[in-house]
């Protein structure tokens, strides 16, 4: 079983958008959260200990979250997705993009 914890901004369309679509494959388990101080669900260091792989939509979300939780990522691995805050939830061409980027690392 993985682990897999996706991080947006505000946690309302890209992560949960990823934690949605990767939920449906065998063997992953999904949680997703947001880095602003007004995201719909903040993350927590008990969903970075959780995680065996954490996702982030931006470069710049990578080197918040090190800022913000750098003793918790000790030795996980963050992989930046390079995904702009552009799409809707749901949307076809965000889930393509997701399922293109991230789909590779779970085989």
């Amino acid at each position: 079983m993985k682990n897999l914890l996706f991080i947006c901004g505000a946690n309302k369309l890209r992560s949960p958008t990823a934690a949605q679509v990767f939920s449906r494959y065998p063997y992953v388990e999904t949680d997703s959260a947001g880095l602003n101080a007004g995201a719909d669900m903040r993350v927590s260091p008990e969903q970075l200990e959780w995680a065996d792989i954490i996702f982030v939509m931006e470069k710049s979300q990578r080197i918040k979250l090190a800022k913000q939780f750098r003793k918790h990522l000790n030795g996980k691995r963050v992989v930046c997705l390079d995904i702009p805050d552009k799409y809707s939830y749901m949307q076809l061409e965000l889930v393509a993009l997701l399922e293109k980027k991230v789909g590779p690392l779970l085989k």
